[in-house]
C-alpha cells in the first residue's frame, strides 16, 4: 500500500486526507493549535527537526509521496519540504489554495511584510482589525498611536500593541457577523494576509468602504502546486496509474 504524507493544518488538507481512498494517509500537524479540527487516518503532531528530521521520518515511514498542505505563510516547513523530498527520491505535491482578487469597490495596499503592514498603517486609520494570525502581532508593538482589534484562535504572546483588544474565534465567518465587528468596533483599516479561501472580512471592507493591508504570500519554494482538493487527487491518481 502507498504511503502519503501530508504536511497539514490547512482546510484543504483535512479535505484531502479524507477524499483519500487507498492509500496509507499520515497528516501531520505542527502542533501549535489547542484542540485542532483533525483529519482522517493517522495522525503525527510536532515538529521533524529540519530538512534532516523530516528526511529521515520519510524513510522510516516509507513515504512514496509528499503533500504540502499547509498554511501559505508557514515558509519553514514547506522549504525543509523541498530538499527532503528530493533526497529521499519521492515527489513533492503542493496544495495551495488561489490568493485573493481585488474586486470592483476595494481599497488595497499590497505589502511584502508585516513590517512593511505596520508602517503604512498610520497613514491609513487608527483603529486597526488585524486577522494576520497571533504569531505576527509583534509586528505592530510599536504602534502607541493606534487601537487594535485582534482576531485568532489562540490567545497571543508578547509582545503585543500596547492598545489591544482580542477576540478569540476560529472561522469561517459570515458577512453579517463581520459588518457587525466592523461597526462596533469602529474599524478603520484591516489587515489580512493573502491567504485565500473564504473572505467575509473583506467583503465586509468593500461594503463599508475601509482599505485592506494585504500581506502578500511567499512562493512556493518548489514542487508540483495545485490550486484545489479536486487537482491534488487528479495529480495523485495520475501518479498511481503511471507508477
Amino acid at each position: 500500500m502507498p504511503t502519503v504524507l501530508i504536511l497539514g493544518g490547512t482546510t484543504e488538507a483535512r479535505e484531502l486526507a479524507g477524499a483519500l481512498d487507498g492509500p496509507r494517509v499520515i497528516t501531520s500537524l505542527a502542533g501549535r493549535t489547542n484542540n485542532p479540527l483533525l483529519p482522517r487516518g493517522e495522525l503525527r503532531i510536532g515538529g521533524f527537526g529540519g530538512v534532516a528530521g523530516l528526511t529521515s521520518y520519510l524513510a522510516a515511514e516509507r513515504v512514496d509521496v509528499l503533500v504540502d498542505a499547509t498554511h501559505p505563510f508557514a515558509a519553514g516547513i514547506s522549504a525543509n519540504a523541498v530538499p527532503a523530498a528530493e533526497r529521499a527520491g519521492i515527489p513533492l505535491l503542493v496544495l495551495r489554495r488561489p490568493g485573493w482578487t481585488e474586486r470592483p469597490g476595494d481599497a488595497w495596499h499590497r505589502v511584502a511584510s508585516l513590517e512593511a503592514a505596520a508602517a503604512l498603517l498610520p497613514s491609513l486609520g487608527r483603529r486597526i482589525f488585524l486577522t494576520t494570525g497571533r504569531q505576527g502581532i509583534g509586528a505592530f508593538s510599536g504602534l502607541d498611536e493606534c487601537w487594535f482589534l485582534a482576531r485568532s484562535v489562540e490567545p497571543p504572546v508578547p509582545p503585543m500593541p500596547a492598545r489591544l483588544e482580542v477576540v478569540l474565534d476560529r472561522g469561517p465567518f459570515t458577512l453579517d457577523g463581520e459588518l457587525g465587528l466592523f461597526r462596533s468596533h469602529r474599524i478603520d483599516v484591516l489587515v489580512s494576509k493573502d491567504s485565500g479561501g473564504p473572505a467575509a472580512k473583506l467583503d465586509a471592507a468593500r461594503a463599508l468602504g475601509r482599505p485592506v493591508v494585504l500581506v502578500d504570500r511567499p512562493p512556493p519554494a518548489g514542487g508540483t502546486v495545485v490550486g484545489s482538493v479536486t487537482s491534488a487527487l487528479d495529480w495523485l491518481t495520475r501518479l498511481g496509474d503511471a507508477g
